[in-house]
């Protein structure tokens, strides 16, 4: 296989920018060490914001290659973050009432008046003084 010059030039190319991606990540690795090894034991905060950021980001790397990054925060809190953040995302519970709707008047009319003609279906005349009044 016989190489192209601009072929020769894209791949010397792509090597170039991989290492010093490379050279970056490990910058950046050194740096979340020094900096873990600074705070100690205390715990960092994270506002919501901060966690969202975090999660969408670290579900794109996947849990393996976080473990190999060595984060600030353990790979599974991090993928339970995103668990919440896509549960948050299509939670329908702001558009939904509380309770189960009210039936028509007309409705529950007919529900007391068969249960009055019917007293061997079990209804207690009770309930059904309580249901008409309400």
């Amino acid at each position: 296989m016989i190489l192209h010059p601009w072929q020769f030039l894209l791949i010397a190319l792509a090597g170039w920018v991989n290492r010093e991606q490379l050279a970056i990540i490990e910058y950046l690795q050194e740096e979340n060490g020094v900096l873990r090894e600074q705070l100690g034991k205390k715990r960092l905060r994270f506002s919501d914001a901060q966690r969202g950021s975090l999660a969408a980001r670290a579900k794109a790397i996947g849990r393996s290659e976080l473990q190999k990054l060595g984060c600030i925060v353990r790979p599974e809190t991090l993928m339970g973050w995103y668990r919440l953040l896509i549960a948050r995302k299509y939670d329908g519970s702001a558009q939904r009432g509380l309770g189960r709707p009210r039936k028509p008047e007309d409705i529950r009319e007919v529900i007391v008046r068969m249960a009055r003609e019917n007293v061997s279906w079990g209804y207690c005349p009770r309930v059904l003084l309580a249901i008409k009044y309400k």
